[in-house]
């Protein structure tokens, strides 16, 4: 199961993406986290376990301590097996 998250808030330049890859990969999840032009941040997790993923939200809906997450939009997408994530990246 593949999820797309989209954070809004102060969320760039206080180590959000850091912080999800860490948890991410501590969670063993695959994506990506990156930062947006209109100052969101985009993460797009893939697991095969819906309560690690709903575990993962938990933690961006709270943000590292410099972080003010005012948001988080949530949606299923499908796994696309073109695109095989094999690890939790920062782009």
């Amino acid at each position: 199961m593949t999820r797309r998250f989209v954070v809004a808030g102060h969320v760039q330049g206080v180590g959000f993406r850091w912080y999800a890859a860490r948890h991410a990969r501590g969670l063993g999840l695959a994506g990506y986290a990156r930062n947006l032009d209109d100052g969101r941040v985009e993460v797009l997790a893939a697991g095969d376990d819906v309560a690690t993923l709903e575990r993962f939200e938990v933690l961006l809906r709270a943000g590292p301590t410099a972080a003010r997450v005012r948001s988080v939009a949530r949606e299923d997408r499908q796994d696309d097996p073109h695109e095989s994530m094999r690890s939790f990246d920062i782009r």
